[in-house]
């Protein structure tokens, strides 16, 4: 199979009468989502652990295992015994880190292939992809294929080493071109790099995550709070698919792979208001109870706490700014335990800390009753 040859930017002969109808609902499912993202006085905490679930299901795609929860009770100093588990919940709290990063960046320049390779510099670090030239583009060729195949057996291979940076040169001047509709602009953006397949690992992973970096600067979103993912997971095989059909260049390939992209922002807000929403609620119910049940000017920070990190221990939300002593928190944390708000995972004995859940924001991340 010869090397991939993407085609030149903008795409010419989409079919926009078929997708007028469904660029009209992904912009309004989008505006409404963006408009409860707005109101969120504290997206950082709120939206937390739905960040981290992203970073989980971006990952899961890639091959992962590891759930919502493993990488929570991680983070708790709850490791789990298989060494593979660890390896994955590393790689997921790279994802995260690098989507803080470019956030932090985004606010203050433009995106940029060099911002690009400060991503996949940061995704790959300390994982299993750390020595596959790492933060740099590479320079050999790679392709895609059952794991262990040659070349020969390749599904797809990318555009070869020396015609790549043309290809990201042009690829990133699309990025900042301005478009009929930003919205099929990103379709293209994120499956144009798919194809150019720019480094040795992690193309997946900042593919989709260039999704909600795109749509943070261009001003579509107040942040970059978008979890498109759970789509993309659950639709895997038409995902998959679609990007293949794009190897034949045609006008149909690109406007049924737009299509299938624009379904999936649409349908993917409606998800995340919902969710958004849920969370909300619970908060500000539970903002109510904590106080009622405490009656202490730390149940907000001790709140903001459990959303921020819904497995934790004592401990860890002693060394969050603005909390009491220890003895208080156990005191708050014991009145919450009794009413049924948190529930204990794993019990304390000798030196190990006990490890308590918020379970009912967990399972509105999850989607369904976990604990």
């Amino acid at each position: 199979m010869k090397p991939f040859e993407p085609q030149q930017l903008p795409i010419e002969g989409i079919q926009w009468d078929s997708l007028i109808p469904l660029v009209g609902r992904a912009n309004r499912s989008l505006a409404y989502f963006d408009g409860i993202l707005y109101g969120i006085a504290n997206p950082d905490i709120l939206l937390s652990p739905l960040t981290t679930q992203e970073a989980v299901l971006s990952s899961k795609i890639e091959g992962t295992q590891a759930t919502l929860g493993d990488v929570l009770r991680f983070e708790a100093g709850d490791k789990p015994p298989e060494e593979s588990r660890i390896h994955d919940i590393e790689e997921i709290m790279n994802y995260r880190r690098a989507m803080s990063l470019a956030e932090q960046e985004l606010k203050t320049r433009p995106f940029s292939l060099n911002l690009l390779k400060s991503l996949h510099a940061v995704l790959l670090a300390g994982v299993r992809g750390k020595f596959k030239a790492r933060g740099q583009f590479r320079t050999t060729q790679n392709w895609i294929g059952t794991p262990g195949s040659p070349i020969e057996r390749a599904h797809f291979v990318p555009p070869e080493p020396m015609k790549l940076f043309p290809c990201l040169e042009t690829w990133e001047k699309y990025y900042h071109f301005g478009r009929p509709d930003p919205l099929v602009q990103l379709a293209i953006i994120h499956a144009q790099f798919e194809l150019i397949h720019p480094f040795l690992d992690g193309n997946g992973r900042l593919g989709r995550m260039i999704v909600p970096l795109f749509l943070f600067e261009k001003g579509l979103i107040s942040s970059p709070d978008f979890y498109i993912s759970s789509y993309l997971e659950e639709h895997r095989d038409e995902y998959v698919s679609g990007l293949h059909l794009l190897n034949e260049k045609t006008p149909e390939a690109w406007t049924q792979w737009i299509g299938f992209f624009l379904t999936a922002l649409e349908e993917q807000s409606r998800e995340n208001s919902k969710k958004a929403k849920q969370i909300i609620d619970l908060y500000n119910n539970m903002k109510e109870d904590i106080l009622n049940l405490t009656h202490s000017r730390y149940a907000v920070p001790l709140l903001d706490g459990l959303f921020d990190q819904p497995i934790f221990t004592s401990t860890r939300l002693q060394s969050r700014a603005g909390m009491p002593s220890l003895p208080m928190i156990m005191n708050m944390l014991g009145k919450l335990k009794k009413a049924g708000i948190i529930m204990v995972l794993r019990e304390g004995s000798g030196r190990r800390s006990q490890i308590l859940a918020l379970a009912e924001l967990l399972n509105i991340c999850e989607g369904k009753k976990l604990l």
